[in-house]
């Protein structure tokens, strides 16, 4: 059974200016014509071009839905060839730390905290003679 391995990457948005294109339509055919002659010179397959949505953050807590453009490549992997895994994109969610297990136990307890005392540190704020009630009833 054959296998391949498959590559996905943003569809161009934009046209490229090439020498007797002068539409709009025209340039974008000119990259799209581009792209999938660099990745067949790489030996990739083109397959599909599919719209899909993507969810991304908007302002501090909210999310929108925006609908990209791919293009699906694929390559037959030769027998007993692994796909090469690809890095991540920057955008990409970062990458967990480990969580400890019951090898990474610590070698000492952790010091405990300070007992609090009952006497404050600082005497508490006292009244200044401008801000003690006078007896004398208000006019």
């Amino acid at each position: 059974m054959q296998r391949y391995e498959y590559k996905v990457v943003p569809a161009p948005q934009k046209g490229t200016k090439a020498k007797g294109v002068k539409t709009p339509e025209g340039r974008f055919a000119t990259s799209i014509e581009q792209l999938l002659n660099q990745m067949g010179q790489d030996g990739w397959e083109y397959q599909r071009a599919e719209l899909l949505p993507s969810e991304e953050r908007s302002g501090l807590t909210g999310s929108t839905t925006n609908w990209r453009n791919v293009l699906v490549f694929r390559r037959a992997l030769a027998a007993g060839e692994a796909p090469q895994p690809t890095p991540p994109e920057e955008d990409s969610a970062p990458t967990p730390r480990p969580v400890p297990g019951p090898q990474d136990v610590l070698s000492a307890p952790p010091a405990a905290p300070a007992p609090i005392s009952e006497q404050p540190q600082d005497p508490p704020l006292s009244l200044k003679p401008s801000d003690e009630v006078a007896d004398e009833p208000s006019r």
